[in-house]
């Protein structure tokens, strides 16, 4: 029999207070806001994006960035991260105590001139000053690439088209991206496929995946991720998130859910399914809804039902 040789430890980032608050229109109170950082922050969780800070004007949402971070600041066990789009962006993540800043980039011209209102050439040529100032402040970037996998306005985006992006990132002196499936369009065979040639071409990158289950193949992306030795995952409590910028974006891959597939398979995550199952019951409590999370429709699969002693027999 061949054994499958998967990675025996992860890291998950928890995404919700950015991608999952981002997607809600209702305003959501700072001190709301802080109280589920804090809630998650219990749950084992060692790496967060907890904002991003853009215009205002942009993602209203995400207005008070720097008064969350300031309010979760004590929370020292939790390595916190921060979408950035511009050097402004970056100026005030910095200045509210951000010691890691994650870029913002497309894959397609499309998704970028929704998304940024610019050329992907052209937004990423913006990252340098970016960097600069980062590397003034010892803060640390990491890059992304949003719909890496499928653009909902372009299609399947070529493999050629990411290995150029990652190229410019490598010459940039990146050394982390982040593969968004933004609307959830990838396939386990593709992100099998893609991986093994980029980590292939890029031996010092360390990549990160960042599913939407839009269609339902997030847990099975992942799978094929963890097959080609990728160690690092984003996802959001109660499967909160979507791209505001992107049409039929859903929800992230739910965090209890991604912790439960892999803990089953025997590989350590640092995190309590308990208190994840419980935060994501708070949060789907106070928001109304849930993103998709099969562990709060269905529990794990540790919670047996009760044995039925014997099946009363009916006379036909």
């Amino acid at each position: 029999m061949t054994t499958l040789v998967l990675p025996s430890k992860v890291t998950i980032c928890e995404v919700a207070p950015r991608d999952g608050f981002q997607a809600e229109n209702k305003w959501i109170p700072t001190e709301e806001k802080i109280r589920i950082v804090r809630s998650l922050a219990n749950t084992g969780v060692r790496s967060m994006e907890i904002t991003s800070f853009v215009h205002p004007r942009a993602i209203p949402q995400l207005k008070d960035a720097a008064e969350v971070v300031r309010g979760a600041e004590d929370l020292t066990n939790i390595k916190f991260r921060a979408l950035v789009p511009n050097v402004k962006g970056a100026e005030r993540a910095i200045d509210a105590g951000i010691t890691k800043l994650k870029l913002m980039l497309s894959a397609t011209d499309s998704h970028s001139l929704s998304n940024a209102n610019s050329l992907v050439e052209d937004a990423q040529n913006g990252f340098t000053p970016i960097i600069e100032l980062a590397e003034k402040n010892n803060v640390k970037v990491g890059g992304s690439i949003s719909v890496a996998w499928g653009c909902p306005y372009e299609g399947k985006v070529p493999l050629e088209r990411i290995i150029s992006i990652v190229d410019r990132y490598t010459k940039m002196g990146i050394e982390e991206v982040s593969l968004a499936d933004t609307t959830g369009m990838a396939n386990p065979k593709q992100v099998y496929e893609y991986l093994g040639v980029l980590k292939n071409e890029f031996p010092k990158m360390e990549f990160s995946m960042h599913l939407h289950n839009t269609r339902g193949m997030a847990l099975a992306n992942a799978f094929a991720a963890l097959q080609q030795g990728i160690v690092l995952f984003d996802s959001s409590i109660a499967g909160l998130g979507g791209c505001p910028y992107a049409p039929g974006a859903s929800g992230n891959v739910a965090t209890e859910d991604l912790v439960h597939a892999f803990e089953e398979m025997g590989i350590d995550t640092g995190m309590n399914l308990d208190s994840l199952i419980a935060t994501a019951k708070e949060v789907k409590n106070y928001f109304g809804h849930d993103g998709g999370s099969y562990m709060l429709q269905a529990g794990p699969s540790s919670a047996l039902s009760p044995r039925v002693k014997a099946q009363e027999k009916l006379e036909s």
